[in-house]
């Protein structure tokens, strides 16, 4: 039985709810151990002082920050729990929003409201609610010594505390180079629109999240039984070969790509959501290859030849 992260209370307004804060997540990757690879032993890592080389035991690290190169400022312990909020146990809501303004790059992590004995009332009135009227709660919650913004929102029965990135982590996409103004200012016709429209209609299928795996983990797994069957076998493994990059210029026929996919779409009934490969995808990128590819090779002919030196 998992434990509690905290309980405490959901607020809003004069209302509090008695919840417990769970995880929502599972880890499932692999994890792995470093050995010597000449006895097979455990690889112990050690804290060290860079300039005497000699370990240092846990109570004489402390934590510090680098405010310049070589330069630090040191922190007690009394200067994170005077800046860390006195409220250790509540998830106060302070705002609510719709729902569909949340930009999804702002969501980080899934947590679990649990609600407490006797508390199932006030439980559904919020979660009921929140969903009737598509709203979604704002809050700070504070998990062991940082404080982070949340959203409150349902999901089925289960009132879900999402932790929110807070702006200035996020990148701004100003920061690149990307693609701006209008559609006409790429030379994209009215009928290259409308055969993509039909190509993504065509693929459209339902979120079934079941139909997904991690692929690479089960592989993986497979690997590693195999491995463990054979008592310390060396099975060989073999790589995939990476993916050449080719290189590429504007001089792609979309209007082709998607006839052959929208082609590809029509012979083939569409397959369930979670299919691996569709073959719109495959044809998609035949096509894509065989179209680059011929750009690269005329590319490479029209490039003048540099002088050495």
């Amino acid at each position: 039985m998992a434990r509690p992260i905290w309980t405490g209370t959901l607020s809003f307004g004069l209302l509090n709810v008695p919840v417990s804060l769970m995880s929502g997540e599972r880890k499932v990757d692999l994890q792995f151990r470093m050995l010597d690879s000449r006895d097979r032993k455990p690889i112990r890592f050690e804290r060290v002082n860079a300039d005497t080389g000699e370990e240092v035991p846990w109570k004489d690290i402390v934590k510090a920050y680098e405010y310049d190169k070589g330069s630090y400022v040191v922190l007690e312990e009394g200067d994170i729990r005077s800046a860390a909020p006195e409220s250790h146990e509540t998830v106060e809501v302070e705002t609510f929003v719709d729902a569909a303004q949340i930009d999804p790059r702002y969501f980080e992590k899934p947590y679990l409201l649990v609600p407490g004995k006797k508390a199932e009332k006030g439980y559904v009135l919020l979660r009921e609610t929140l969903r009737s009227t598509g709203k979604v709660g704002i809050a700070r919650v504070v998990v062991r010594t940082r404080e982070y913004l949340c959203a409150v929102m349902p999901n089925a029965d289960a009132l879900v505390l999402m932790i929110l990135r807070y702006p200035q982590e996020l990148v701004d996409p100003e920061d690149y180079k990307l693609p701006t103004g209008s559609v006409s200012d790429y030379r994209i016709s009215s009928r290259e629109t409308a055969m993509a429209e039909q190509l993504i209609e065509s693929m459209a299928g339902d979120w079934d999240p079941t139909q997904y795996h991690d692929e690479f983990r089960e592989r993986l797994q497979q690997v590693l039984n195999k491995r463990i069957r054979s008592k310390g076998g060396t099975a060989k493994v073999e790589d995939e070969p990476a993916p050449r990059e080719d290189a590429t210029t504007n001089v792609v026929d979309f209007m082709a790509l998607l006839q052959k996919s929208l082609d590809a779409n029509k012979r083939t009934p569409a397959k369930k959501a979670g299919t691996r490969k569709t073959p719109a995808k495959k044809a998609a990128t035949k096509a894509t290859k065989k179209t680059t590819g011929k750009a690269a090779k005329a590319t490479k002919k029209a490039a003048p030849r540099r002088k050495a030196g």
